[in-house]
């Protein structure tokens, strides 16, 4: 398996506060991939780390096999839209995709004009006054001048309105399925990030809790509905997840290994964000998860 990103043991410390830790993981190539968490999880952290702009006080981590820490090679094959979108806002469209062909090696000026073009985003108006999603879209444009192998994307869409968010994912997603890009978006907007992403990374206090591709992930869970657990095993059920009771009635979100052919609970299907949420409610009782690809 090609990796994009790789973290080992991977840790971020702030005084006596670890903003991540224990973090391990592998992206493969290829994927659009959803990085989920609540606030303080770890993801932005985790994302700044990738692109040297932190450095780990544990642990490792790797893009394309390479540390990016002081490494130019690494870094060319890096995109990166920080949460707030830092543009020059007294720089006009044009004059950034200009200044982004001086500061790259590898620069697709073209790419980013008609990008710009297509969105009918004014190239001469100063980016300070254009909208947020406007704004949004023009760094998203000059992170692919860069024809990066890694576009990593930190809740791009959170300040815009769900129209813009739609543009902005159906552009984000023409253009990333047309260079084989490989895409690592932090997001809270669940719905957004079922629509357009294929693996899935969920963080919960500070670690990792589960990390695959999100089919095999929905596929692997159900939710189950009888009388209420007592705690003895269920055939075929690895773990429960996430439990809720009344007197008499029990709801489980389980992880399975096999068919559930108990006739007390009635098996139903799940979704992704069901899944999502089960993890985030609970970071605890997501652990030891190998076959997803997370250490015990």
């Amino acid at each position: 398996m090609d990796v994009a990103l790789e973290a080992d043991q991977l840790g971020k410390r702030y005084g006596s506060t670890w903003a991540l830790r224990d973090c391990s993981l592998q992206l493969p190539t290829g994927r659009i991939a959803a990085l989920v968490g609540p606030n303080g999880a770890g993801k932005s952290t985790l994302l700044h780390l990738a692109v040297g702009l932190l450095r780990p006080n544990a642990g490792t981590v790797r893009v394309f096999g390479e540390s990016p820490y002081d490494n130019t090679k690494a870094l060319a094959d890096i995109g990166f839209v920080a949460q707030d979108t830092p543009l020059y806002r007294d720089f006009s469209a044009a004059e950034l995709v200009t200044a982004g062909g001086k500061l790259n090696r590898r620069w697709d000026a073209a790419l980013a004009r008609n990008r710009l073009a297509q969105l009918g985003i004014p190239p001469d108006r100063p980016v300070g006054k254009l909208s947020g999603g406007q704004r949004a879209q023009v760094a998203l444009a000059l992170a692919l001048a860069k024809r990066p192998r890694l576009l990593l994307l930190d809740e791009p869409v959170a300040s815009l309105d769900p129209l813009a968010r739609r543009e902005f994912l159906q552009s984000l997603m023409g253009s990333v399925a047309d260079a084989g890009t490989t895409v690592l978006l932090s997001s809270h907007l669940l719905a957004d990030l079922e629509r357009v992403c294929d693996y899935l990374i969920v963080l919960h206090a500070a670690r990792v809790q589960l990390a695959g591709a999100a089919d095999d992930l929905v596929a692997g869970h159900r939710q189950l509905v009888g009388p209420r657990h007592d705690g003895a095993p269920i055939g075929g059920v690895a773990a429960v997840v996430r439990a809720s009771h009344t007197d008499r009635q029990s709801t489980l979100l389980v992880r399975t290994d096999g068919p559930i052919n108990d006739p007390s609970w009635t098996v139903r299907d799940v979704g992704l964000e069901d899944v999502i949420l089960a993890y985030l409610a609970d970071g605890d009782a997501a652990a030891s998860h190998n076959e997803w690809g997370v250490p015990a």
